[in-house]
């Protein structure tokens, strides 16, 4: 660490010890695919990428959930484990640092996926109680599992389901998939080869002729959304222009989202939802009030615990639980986030499946408000 850790590294790392946490390093310089594949066009954009003498894409390290993941594959540890970091993060922002200090905890291996979910938030809770002692703290929590089973459950073609989970999380990305729903766009139609090709749905012709045209602008192929990425989501396009919810689903759908509700109440107003909506949210549902049962356990399902159904976090690999937490009386920012990713160890190279969930902390936020309180 350099001069400039922020005060509160010493409430970390005991609090670390206290939880059996192995502390981890994992390089500052990543390779950037994971990231530009994975992690989602709102960490995409900000990436500070690089290539190296071999012409590998590199990026200075925008998060520590993916490297440590990727440093757990490459020593093959066994599971459960769980792995506690400490270190500087670098994104560009129009307004603040470019460059600031995360902690975090990613637990990985623990197949009691409610147990482990309500035990990350907890640790996340009192992380940072500790650091900020009587400062009243707000945790929300989201679930991308039981919004996913809700679009299942309302009959939505794949394509809608993924376009509506990919914007889970950004109010603006969902609010213009609501209305696309509701209303169709015929605008915007392809002209010549590519539209052929993604109106027969050929993916790999269609990647092959848009890397071709990337190639001859001079646009190099690792800068951003790949051409395999690219052709997904414009025949994915196509297929959208075609489908419209109905009148009935869309309701459900509005109504569904507009559940915000303290977390003790919050499995009630889901079962509630379901039987209005005539919907069966089956394993999701289940999953999610064990885990409010599990949070409950720990002392922290009170007023001060909400669950707002419309709330997700901007990074496409979560795959279930999702939160965040803040000062009541502080600014909108978080002080912590995180959730559980499922599929991500699998999609970085794991031979098993290997289910995960973690939270990161700003420790600059962390020190401002404990400045402002002194």
């Amino acid at each position: 660490m350099t001069s400039r850790s922020p005060s509160v590294v010493g409430d970390v790392k005991a609090l670390f010890v206290a939880k059996s946490v192995d502390l981890v390093e994992v390089g500052v310089l990543q390779p950037a695919d994971p990231f530009l594949d994975i992690a989602g066009e709102d960490l995409r954009r900000r990436i500070f990428l690089t290539e190296s003498e071999t012409g590998q894409a590199l990026c200075l390290r925008p998060e520590f959930t993916i490297p440590v993941c990727l440093d757990h594959i490459a020593s093959q540890a066994g599971t459960p484990r769980r792995y506690g970091y400490l270190g500087e993060v670098f994104r560009q922002h129009r307004d603040g640092s470019n460059e600031f200090f995360q902690a975090g905890i990613e637990d990985l291996g623990d197949t009691d996926t409610a147990c482990a979910d309500a035990r990350l938030v907890a640790d996340a809770h009192e992380l940072l109680a500790k650091a900020v002692p009587g400062a009243g703290l707000k945790v929300t929590i989201g679930d991308q599992s039981v919004f996913e089973a809700v679009l299942a459950a309302l009959g939505l073609p794949r394509g809608w389901r993924m376009r509506l989970a990919r914007a889970f999380g950004s109010h603006a990305m969902l609010d213009a998939a609501l209305a696309d729903l509701a209303n169709p766009p015929r605008n915007g139609q392809l002209a010549g080869p590519v539209a052929l090709l993604a109106v027969d749905g050929d993916a790999e012709g269609l990647a092959d002729q848009i890397a071709r045209g990337m190639e001859q602008a001079g646009l190099p192929l690792s800068a951003g959304r790949t051409p395999a990425e690219i052709a997904r989501r414009l025949i994915e396009k196509v297929q959208l222009r075609s489908v419209r919810l109905s009148d009935d689903a869309f309701t459900a759908l509005k109504t569904f989202l507009a559940i915000d509700t303290p977390l003790t109440g919050a499995t009630a107003a889901l079962r509630g939802f379901a039987a209005e909506a005539g919907l069966e949210l089956g394993a999701a549902l289940d999953l999610f009030a064990a885990r409010a049962e599990a949070i409950a356990g720990h002392g922290l399902a009170s007023d001060a615990v909400r669950y707002d159904a419309a709330f997700g976090r901007p990074l496409d690999y979560y795959t279930g639980l999702v939160f965040e937490i803040g000062a009541e009386n502080g600014e909108d920012r978080p002080l912590a986030g995180g959730g559980r990713y499922d599929r991500l160890l699998t999609l970085l190279g794991a031979r098993q499946p290997i289910p995960g969930v973690g939270f990161s902390v700003w420790l600059d936020r962390v020190e401002a408000l404990r400045e402002a309180r002194a």
